[in-house]
């Protein structure tokens, strides 16, 4: 999978997971979804038991993250039938890493984060 990164902060404004999987538009529709958190709270713990077996879907995940959740060091990877598809990985905070197997959709959030940058290979 390629991948890019950006800023997560955007002046005061920070882009949230729920902001990222709109922006996925109906690429993101159909996907399951399994979430990994670093910090543990409520929220975290019901996307973990949410995550197991074949995972939510992404209205579940976006009803439970919406509208301004801002987790840190967590990752959203979404399947497709069974196929590891996209990941959206938030970093300390402050980045996103998002990988794809659909090079439309990094094109996509290129558009929409013009700082966007690709990610080496090896990250």
């Amino acid at each position: 999978m390629e991948g890019i990164t950006f800023r997560a902060w955007r002046g005061p404004h920070y882009v949230t997971l729920a902001e990222l999987l709109v922006r996925l538009g109906g690429f993101g529709l159909g996907l399951r979804w399994r979430v990994e958190c670093d910090e543990e709270w409520d929220l975290t713990a019901e996307l973990a038991r949410r995550s197991a077996g074949d995972g939510m879907d992404t209205l579940t995940l976006l009803s439970l993250v919406a509208p301004g959740v801002q987790l840190i060091d967590a990752e959203a990877r979404g399947f497709a039938e069974g196929a590891l598809v996209v990941v959206l990985a938030e970093v300390d905070s402050s980045l996103w890493d998002v990988r794809a197997a659909d090079g439309r959709v990094l094109d996509e959030l290129r558009r929409q984060f013009p700082d966007a940058v690709t990610l080496r290979r090896d990250a």
